[in-house]
């Protein structure tokens, strides 16, 4: 029988990391597209050349690794910056995804990726199930402006940059809420690893 492959997606500062690290510590099989994104443009690669030619410079540093923050500066401030970036990264992510169910063991139940733009680069139809983890705008807006000391247009503008929360909590399987206590969100993947370790949808 086939690996169920699921995805587990949100928008930024809606409290995935937190749930994905209660699936980890539950024994889920998982991978991080995050963590492969990084590793793609690892120094020495091909995507790292790409990003280079295309961006400059000006975004490597000294070590001849990519200076994410000067990346981020400059695509969150431009539209067609961001999906150059995106057409150099995602496909690699993308083949580093499917090596790692590929090398699961065959009889393992299901295993998670890790997508944070899932719906945005079109790839929820390769999984079974969506897990969206969401809270309301104003809160993830809030959140985000603490969390990378961000202004509020500057945080608008990266929240601008994914689909509404909204959208993709339509589009999902299930939806991981953390607009309350941490005892509430543990209680909600605790129902949900129920439902996965079933074989349930719903």
């Amino acid at each position: 029988m086939a690996i169920r492959k699921i995805a587990l997606t949100g928008g930024i500062a809606t409290g995935k990391t937190y749930v994905s690290d209660r699936l980890r510590a539950a024994g889920v099989p998982m991978v991080d597209a995050d963590v492969l994104a990084r590793e793609v443009v690892a120094l020495g690669t091909p995507a790292l050349a790409a990003v280079r030619q295309r961006f400059g410079p000006d975004v490597i540093r000294r070590d001849g690794t990519m200076d994410r923050i000067r990346v981020g500066q400059i695509i969150f401030k431009d539209k067609r910056a961001r999906q150059d970036l995106e057409a150099i990264i995602h496909p690699a992510v993308q083949k580093a995804v499917d090596k790692y169910f590929a090398s699961l063991p065959k009889k393992t139940p299901f295993a998670v990726a890790d997508i944070p733009l899932l719906y945005e680069t079109g790839r929820e139809a390769q999984f079974a199930d969506v897990i969206v983890v969401a809270c309301p705008r104003a809160m993830q807006l809030t959140r985000v402006m603490e969390r990378n000391q961000l202004t509020k247009e500057d945080a608008e503008r990266r929240l601008a940059a994914q689909w509404p929360i909204e959208k993709k909590i339509e589009k999902a399987t299930f939806v991981i809420k953390t607009d309350g206590s941490f005892d509430e969100t543990n209680a909600q993947v605790d129902r949900l690893l129920a439902l996965l370790t079933a074989g349930k949808s719903k």
